[in-house]
């Protein structure tokens, strides 16, 4: 039987999201916790990655190899790379790249991973519906839905002339520590993936919002949002 798998940025937003499963077995591998069970009908498989790429790629290759999934979603927080997105804004990628990548000296675009590419693509029937579900719930006009490029590193960027070099060079409207190498692995697995952020804090100024409660607004989003997708 194939499950969804749920790959969660913070522990917070696991939390939320498992609030919603039911029938919930714990499953260790590797010293990670694995929590099947069902979000409506459907079969799931949540696990909290750690922070980092390369917690994220091992996590995702675990979970690969130990449960069948059909495809994979990762939700987390990011911030934002362009001046038209604000705090609370939700980012979904239509593709995602590694800015921290750089073997140029040898001949490659900084951020291209040799024999692979630059970006790494979205299932286009998954990112509409993942859109489409994301546009719908918000019923106060609260926060705006993006679609675009995502770029990660292993780094916290908090300087927004990093953030703006990144936007230049990538296209890129977020910046985060996990997605791309997710999907990296999903790609060289061949499984389908979408990943979606909510922006924590954006160069632009417009941050009138604490972190906790935004945690909290973004971790009560992506459950909800699940709950939709998986109807």
């Amino acid at each position: 039987m194939k499950r969804i798998g749920i790959i969660a940025a913070m522990n917070e937003e696991m939390q939320e999201i498992k609030n919603i499963m039911t029938d919930i077995e714990p499953k260790h591998v590797f010293n990670l916790t694995f929590f099947k069970g069902k979000i409506n009908s459907t079969d799931c498989i949540l696990v909290e990655s750690g922070v980092g790429k390369v917690n994220a790629a091992r996590t995702t290759q675990i979970m690969m190899d130990y449960f069948k999934i059909e495809y994979i979603i990762n939700i987390g927080t990011a911030g934002a790379a362009s001046n038209m997105l604000n705090v609370t804004d939700v980012v979904i990628a239509d593709k995602l790249c590694q800015y921290d990548f750089d073997v140029s000296p040898i001949g490659y675009k900084k951020g291209e991973i040799m024999d692979l590419g630059l970006y790494f693509y979205s299932e286009k029937t998954l990112l509409q519906k993942c859109q489409s579900i994301m546009q719908s719930l918000d019923k106060n006009n609260s926060y705006k839905v993006h679609v675009g490029t995502i770029a990660s590193a292993d780094k916290f960027c908090t300087d927004p002339t990093i953030a703006n070099t990144v936007n230049e060079d990538f296209g890129a409207l977020c910046v985060e520590m996990e997605g791309a190498s997710i999907a990296q692995v999903c790609t060289l697995n061949n499984t389908p993936f979408i990943v979606i952020r909510s922006i924590s804090d954006s160069p632009n100024g417009n941050n009138g919002i604490d972190f906790q409660e935004y945690l909290s607004i973004s971790s009560k989003r992506c459950a909800t949002f699940l709950k939709e997708l998986l109807d």
